[in-house]
């Protein structure tokens, strides 16, 4: 008897191929031909069913030691996460080395500090150990781990990782030891970054960000001997798409760039498609090199307590190095003021914020505006502000038509929701619902196959992910059930859910139906499911 059989449904099974109207049936996890009766039968007549969506850009590595659901994502049609990225994460981490990880991380990638100290259950030590205590939490969607170039540092170098640009001959050695070991245990690959965003705690350097070419090279060298896994690095301007063409040539293996650059801006309008050509460039000649693209308008909500957005130019090194309470002072500085006026007219290339105040807003008006009214200079305006008021910049992707090519470009993936990340700023976990509903249903940019191809398939044949992204017997059972006339995310919601009462941003599902993760539902289209166990495995096997 099978498990569970979908009736009806319009199926658009990930490969690019019209929907077509056909039964689905599941046992024991599988997709298997449809015949005969089933414990379940869903009558999903004028719906259409896809398989789940694969987000390859998630920061939930500290989240789900205790969320298991990992919410929001999984309600929002995510089945298969990619945890690790830009090389930030909580494994391998002696235990001395716990609160120096977790501080790290709370700035780096904006999650509340004091929930991750109260939230993070410290089951393991080295990354085998992390993937075995996964194993025992039972996640509700299948978690893939990439092992980080920073987590390695912080391992081997202890304080020193942020600190000393160059290891020790046995510092290296360790850190090309426990990649070694993190591969053999079944990491997805290796993760890296050379972004000048990517500060970490008391302002200084995220370890990786200091790393000479000589270290990266060794260590991706052991990407080269495990023969799988790939290699992504937030890459800033250092690691252009010829930087990782060599590294794919090196090592045989595909490597992704993840990248402010290769984001539409309006100071440079044509600079995002050069990086997208450039790497197709690399593609022809044999090598992959792709581009994590982000399909969603981002846009950072943030004050001046905490302005993330701000922290890669150089007038802010005082105040990473502050406690919150100086900044006031800080920002009333004259000299401060002159020195960011400064940083604005000779940016760093791959930063954030390159000074436009018309494109952010207080309460939906530009700053510019607001600047005018008040007789101020814009930046005089913003630094005058009381550190708590809201602000909302609205800095990359934000014109459709020049997105929709960067989309639609096979140098790129769908990617970039950075999940469990940012959570005061904003929540992109539902980047896939959104392709769905602004992509294929409002703009037409997209047919709903390709669409769907984008989000499933096509991610899990660049990540070397196996057996998932399609619809077809013998694969993995994950499956979304949605309407296609109504699918899509809700507005943001601040919520305080967090361990500790910690807050964050979260938005919630259009239009789905339910969520199935190795054929167990997971979520019915208004809430999760409450199970004993989350039926999502840790992906230990890749293939070459």
């Amino acid at each position: 008897m099978l498990d569970l059989l979908i009736r009806g449904a319009t199926i658009f099974d990930g490969s690019g191929r019209p929907g077509r109207i056909e039964d689905v049936a599941v046992s024991q996890g599988r997709i298997v031909p449809a015949g005969g009766s089933a414990k379940k039968v869903i009558d999903a007549g004028g719906l259409a069913l896809m398989p789940g969506i694969i987000d390859l850009h998630t920061h939930y590595d500290a989240q789900v030691t205790w969320d298991p659901r990992l919410t929001p994502s999984v309600a929002l049609g995510v089945t298969t996460a990619i945890l690790g990225n830009c090389g930030f994460g909580i494994a391998p981490c002696p235990p001395r080395l716990r609160e120096t990880m977790l501080k790290n991380l709370s700035v780096v990638e904006g999650m509340d500090l004091d929930a991750l100290l109260a939230g993070t259950r410290w089951e393991f030590e080295s990354f085998a150990d992390y993937l075995a205590a996964l194993e025992r939490i039972r996640p509700y969607a299948n978690v893939g781990v990439l092992a980080g170039h920073s987590c390695l540092r912080i391992a081997a170098m202890g304080e020193k990782a942020s600190v000393n640009k160059t290891p020790t001959a046995s510092e290296l050695e360790m850190m090309k030891v426990l990649l070694r070991e993190a591969l053999k245990a079944g990491a997805a690959g290796f993760a890296s970054s050379f972004s000048p965003n990517h500060s970490g705690w008391g302002g200084l350097p995220m370890p990786s960000t200091i790393s000479s070419d000589d270290e990266l090279k060794a260590l991706t060298g052991e990407l080269k001997s495990h023969g799988r896994g790939i290699f992504v690095i937030a890459s800033g301007s250092r690691a252009t798409p010829e930087y990782l063409e060599a590294i794919a040539a090196d090592t045989g293996r595909p490597a992704f760039m993840v990248t402010v650059l290769t984001m539409h801006n309006r100071a440079a309008p044509g600079r995002a498609m050069e990086f997208f050509q450039r790497c197709a460039g690399a593609i022809g000649r044999g090598r992959e090199v792709y581009i994590h693209a982000n399909c969603q308008p981002l846009s950072f909500d943030f004050n001046l307590r905490d302005p993330y957005i701000l922290y890669s130019h150089a007038a802010f090194d005082r105040v990473k190095a502050a406690q919150p309470e100086e900044r006031t002072a800080i920002y009333r500085d004259a000299d401060f003021r002159e020195r960011l006026r400064h940083n604005f007219l000779k940016p760093a290339q791959g930063i954030l914020f390159y000074g436009d105040w018309s494109q952010v807003e207080q309460d939906g008006v530009p700053v510019t505006e607001l600047a005018r009214r008040a007789g101020k200079d814009p930046l005089d305006y913003v630094f005058d502000l009381p550190l708590d008021t809201q602000l909302v910049a609205k800095l990359y992707q934000n014109d459709d038509a020049a997105v929709a090519p960067l989309l639609k470009h096979p140098a790129g993936v769908i990617a970039l929701s950075d999940a469990g990340a940012h959570l005061i700023y904003f929540c992109d976990a539902g980047y896939g619902l959104h392709f769905l509903a602004h992509w294929v249903r409002e703009t037409g940019t997209f047919t709903l196959e390709e669409a769907v191809r984008r989000l499933t398939s096509d991610p899990a044949r660049k990540y070397r992910i196996p057996g998932r992204g399609t619809i077809a017997p013998g694969n993995h059972s994950d499956l979304v059930l949605f309407d296609p006339a109504s699918v899509g995310v809700s507005p943001l919601e601040r919520v305080r859910d967090l361990p500790g009462g910690g807050r964050r941003m979260i938005r919630h599902p259009r239009g789905v139906h339910g969520v199935w993760v190795n054929g167990v539902r997971v979520f019915n289209g208004k809430d999760y499911e409450a199970l004993p166990a989350g039926p999502g495995v840790v992906l230990r096997e890749f293939s070459p």
